[in-house]
């Protein structure tokens, strides 16, 4: 899409090169790594090695500090190039941006940096096998010791679970829904990799157990009993940012591979671009992308205004993008035809991933409950008499 109009210069050069980087380290490899479900440690340090994992983290912390709108732009081209690539980006972020926020001056020196360097990588470890979209029901016990605080539960579907070497957890203490810091290494935390994924199988996605793992009290982030509504709540939003960027480049890779196949494949003699109903599929697609990257683009510059609007603004754009992105890809299969079911082609791989973007940060059911509610909020803002000066 050309971006003429909606990026400062500084955010066209950056995606300049995030495409670059995308295109070369990243985008040759994605259907292997979807083979293989896996994401090599090279893969890993490559991007930690341009300084983008700490893309969002303060100067002040070893980070670059950019704005919202280039992360959006990094999710987006990474998501185009390997969705399981920008999984990583997602939660890793979201991980430092809670310690940023509601971490102790002492917990944002220590791990800040070495976020912003990649030299650890985080997840968030949030979701169990009886808590998804309700993060609130997590049942991991957080019971305080004579020296911290020991966990005991199981975390599931923990994006880079696998590899990760901090984990921003959810438990619950006798307040409520509390988070603290775990580190990899840690006794009696284990995880396991979970394969046969249906998309972002490169993910590293793992169960993750704590039995009597024990943690020091200053590993608390933020008070407890607000592990959802504050810590988690602020992770949760910028990832749900991030994954509709992610969704708009599914968008661009399902657009790019349509075109290009639907001009070399010839049916009856014609090739396939011709044929009105395939030209109907890459128009929606087309209008999709479009209507999706405007509405990331939004939310992004409502962000760094620190506008109230932001969190519909995000809501909506991932509501939209990810069914977009999931409307396309599955054109895509089609217009590729038998070729689009097999792994000679990465349209099967998109639409898989796809199909994750519904699910992961807000179902699209929540965001269809969530939106309809910003609309009666805007309705009745609306109605309000206007008072005389």
């Amino acid at each position: 899409m050309n971006s003429a109009g909606y990026l400062t210069g500084s955010q066209e050069r950056a995606l300049e090169q995030f495409r670059a980087f995308a295109d070369a380290e990243v985008a040759p490899y994605a259907d292997g790594f979807h083979r293989e479900q896996y994401t090599p440690p090279a893969v890993v340090k490559a991007l930690a090695d341009t300084g983008w994992m700490g893309l969002a983290i303060p100067v002040e912390y070893g980070g670059l500090g950019r704005d919202a709108v280039q992360l959006g732009l990094l999710a987006g081209e990474l998501g185009r190039a390997c969705s399981s690539v920008r999984s990583l980006l997602t939660v890793h972020t979201m991980v430092a941006h809670a310690i940023g926020r509601w971490g102790s001056r002492e917990q944002r020196e220590r791990w800040l940096p070495r976020l912003a360097t990649g030299e650890v990588t985080a997840a968030l470890a949030v979701s169990e096998p009886g808590a998804g979209s309700d993060a609130a029901a997590v049942t991991t016990a957080l019971t305080r010791t004579e020296s911290g605080l020991r966990l005991d539960g199981h975390k599931r579907w923990i994006t880079y679970g696998e590899t990760a070497d901090l984990f921003l957890v959810v438990g619950r203490t006798a307040e409520g829904p509390t988070a603290v810091l775990v580190e990899r290494g840690t006794p009696g935390l284990r995880t396991g990799l979970i394969t046969g994924l249906i998309g972002i199988r490169a993910s590293m996605t793992a169960d993750v157990w704590f039995d009597g793992c024990e943690v020091p009290e200053e590993n608390l982030l933020g008070r407890p009993g607000l592990g959802v509504s504050h810590v988690a709540g602020a992770a949760l939003d910028l990832g749900r940012y991030t994954v509709a960027w992610g969704s708009v480049g599914i968008l661009d890779a399902a657009l790019a591979a349509s075109v290009d196949y639907a001009g070399q494949r010839e049916t009856f003699g014609a090739p396939i671009r011709d044929h009105q109903l395939v030209r109907r599929m890459i128009s929606a697609m087309y209008a999709d992308r479009q209507a999706a990257r405007l509405l990331c683009l939004e939310a992004g510059r409502l962000r760094d205004a620190r506008d109230p609007g932001a969190l519909a603004a995000a809501s909506t754009a991932k509501y939209f993008a990810a069914t977009a992105a999931v409307r396309a890809a599955s054109d895509a299969v089609q217009i590729h035809g038998a070729n689009g079911c097999g792994p000679d082609y990465p349209v099967q791989r998109l639409l898989g991933d796809a199909r994750v973007m519904e699910v992961i940060e807000g179902s699209t059911q929540l965001h269809q409950v969530g939106l309809a509610e910003y609309a009666f909020q805007e309705s009745a803002r609306a109605r309000r008499p206007v008072r005389a000066a």
